[in-house]
């Protein structure tokens, strides 16, 4: 059986008519997921499906066959996952641990996948073609070692091929057959009762967690786990009519999850698998959704899970810190006003600073030399060799095709110093060469974020207050609210987040800086991301000062936070940390840094020490290149 709206896809595609195809993706994705108010958009971006807003790459100019199949694919994938998923139950049942979560992750994505593919034969074929495409991307056919293969995929291909009767793709065939008698060997009993779980997420994801601790990579569910679990039904009368006491506890729990999210919003989002349940109103604001391509289970884990048994530090309350985006801290009418005042200030930098950025963007731009395959039975013909034809015109037509580049799947973070001391010319400055970079780069296909991190008050603010009328504890630990700033996130396109940036221009934004708390913040947002390579910038002119918090503990308090955090990310972090100070020697805590005197100094500072970066990348692919030759 054909899915809804797949012969009218068939006809839009053959056509050649994009609109109308598009059309019939929404309407088909609208039928499968059940969702009448869910938003289908194309674009050049990564796929993503964050609550009732969906997006899906833009068809080629001259799409294939394969091409309009795999686009349905991510579309009857996101479709089904916002039927058949529910994000509360995967987060309370998911294990600990980032192999666990992985494979964990991959299986649930299986399994809605699965529910679609048995009732309807055009989605069962459909995302066979993108998984298909996925893995021959991938060079999965070329991993010929276990210790290679990703367990997470083979699992998950495994279960898929019990609960649909399809073979793995193809090009996953050879990672499948390497993990299958092990894992049959661990798991085979729970594999074969999948089947009679697959309609009920929770059931079925007890069972995952049961294969998980007989292949010894989780714990099994506590009684209490799984009493909870099965207690909790948000959506039924009898939850409705709960007594008082459940009630209070429901609001408790509220609460304290309200006063933990501007901290670990991000933490929490690393842990769902490929899709984010935002709200439709923080997709329309571009914060940050964090959600990746349906089907597509590798991830990066936050590795400070355990970071408080790392680190001494404490945080006395979180209820008053905030994230929020530019536009929400002033009206568009002042922005527009404090932006025009930036670039007013910066007729006579901008010039010298749009130099360095043509100079990086022409560095960048020659990283990415165009790289064919020659002699090929079919793609662009390829004019240089038509000579052999004319000598000898028996030889065949020659034909090549252009790689893919993987340069591209790059993410960098500017992470600002939003202190009262960088008052002046060097926020000045920071703002427009935070502006310029990320034109820049979004030109070279990178994806930029500009982030920035103060206080909300002077002196302690609300937290003081509270610890005051808690009859001052001692060593309280961080003692003032945080405000953390998304001026660009990585999603948004430079032309609408250009003006955010006049906030920094703002009276009264500025005031202290707690730089540990700010680079977990931002390197949480970066593990988050699907990117393959993630780059952290740290622009800032002092160590980390808050008069409140050092009044009430160690003189070194904040500043031995900063130098832990800084340890953790430079050698157990997949992100690449590099800092630039401003008059301030940073390379005492940093050790890829750079220190500049002036603030005239910074545009040629961050384009070089991104330069130096791509540069390192580019030399280790024409190593790794060369080896495989």
């Amino acid at each position: 059986m054909a899915g809804p709206g797949d012969n009218t896809r068939n006809r839009s595609a053959k056509g050649g008519d994009i609109d109308s195809f598009k059309r019939a993706m929404s309407v088909s994705m609208r039928a499968i997921s059940g969702d009448n108010t869910l938003e289908v958009s194309f674009s050049k971006d990564k796929p993503v499906l964050a609550g009732n807003i969906a997006r899906l790459p833009d068809l080629p100019k001259k799409a294939n066959a394969t091409d309009v199949a795999v686009t349905r694919g991510l579309g009857d994938s996101m479709a089904l996952r916002r039927a058949r998923h529910d994000p509360r139950i995967h987060m309370k049942l998911a294990p600990e641990g980032k192999l666990a979560r992985s494979v964990f992750d991959a299986v649930e994505q299986a399994r809605v996948e699965a529910i679609g593919s048995r009732a309807m034969k055009g989605v069962s074929d459909n995302i066979a073609q993108m998984l298909e495409d996925r893995y021959a991307k991938a060079s999965y056919a070329a991993i010929t070692e276990q210790a290679e293969a990703p367990l997470e995929d083979a699992l998950a291909l495994i279960v898929r091929e019990r609960l649909t009767g399809r073979a793995a793709p193809e090009s996953a065939g050879q990672v499948v057959e390497l993990w299958r008698p092990w894992i049959e060997d661990k798991a085979g009993g729970d594999l074969d009762t999948l089947v009679d779980k697959l309609e009920d997420q929770q059931a079925f994801a007890r069972v995952v967690r049961e294969m998980l601790a007989a292949m010894e990579m989780a714990e099994e569910l506590g009684e209490d786990e799984e009493a909870d679990d099965e207690n909790e039904d948000d959506d039924s009368p009898q939850g409705e009519e709960d007594s008082e006491e459940g009630g209070e506890d429901d609001s408790g729990s509220e609460e304290s999850q309200s006063e933990e999210s501007d901290t670990t919003s991000e933490d929490q989002e690393t842990g769902e698998t490929e899709t984010s349940d935002a709200s439709a109103d923080d997709l329309a604001d571009d914060q940050d959704l964090d959600a990746e391509t349906p089907g597509e289970n590798k991830r990066q884990d936050n590795p400070f899970a355990n970071l408080p048994k790392d680190i001494d530090y404490k945080i006395y309350t979180t209820q008053f810190d905030e994230t929020v985006g530019a536009e929400e801290l002033c009206d568009e009418e002042e922005l527009d006003r404090l932006r025009a005042f930036l670039d007013k200030q910066l007729a006579n930098l901008q010039g010298v600073v749009g130099r360095l950025a043509n100079r990086l963007q022409r560095r960048l731009m020659a990283q990415q030399n165009r790289s064919w395959e020659f002699d090929l039975e079919e793609g662009v013909l390829d004019t240089a060799r038509l000579m052999r034809v004319v000598i000898d015109p028996m030889q065949p037509l020659s034909f090549k095709w252009e790689r893919d580049t993987q340069f591209r799947d790059t993410v960098v973070s500017l992470l600002l110093d939003n202190s009262g001391s960088m008052r002046g010319r060097p926020i000045t400055v920071a703002a427009t060469c935070a502006d310029i970079l990320a034109r820049t780069l979004e030109r070279c296909g990178v994806s930029v974020e500009i982030l920035g991190f103060t206080t909300r008050a002077w002196k302690g603010g609300q937290s003081r207050e509270k610890w005051l009328k808690d009859g001052k504890p001692a060593n309280p630990g961080r003692l003032n609210d945080l405000r953390h700033i998304i001026y660009k996130s990585a999603d948004a396109p430079w032309r609408r987040a250009r003006r955010n940036l006049g906030l920094m221009m703002r009276e009264g934004l500025l005031k202290e800086n707690i730089d540990g708390e700010a680079l977990l913040w931002a390197h949480s947002r970066l593990i988050a991301r699907p990117e393959q390579r993630k780059i952290l910038m740290v622009i800032s002119d002092g160590a980390p000062v808050d008069d409140s918090t050092l009044s009430v503990n160690p003189g070194n308090y904040l500043e031995k936070h900063l130098r832990g955090v800084i340890e953790l990310i430079e050698t157990r972090s997949p992100v690449e940390l590099l800092a630039i100070g401003i008059g301030h020697d940073v390379t005492r805590y940093y050790r890829r840094a750079v220190t500049i005197v002036d603030a005239e100094e910074l545009a040629g500072a961050m384009t070089e020490q991104l330069a130096s970066l791509f540069g390192e990348e580019t030399r280790r692919d024409v190593r790794r290149m060369a080896r495989r030759a």
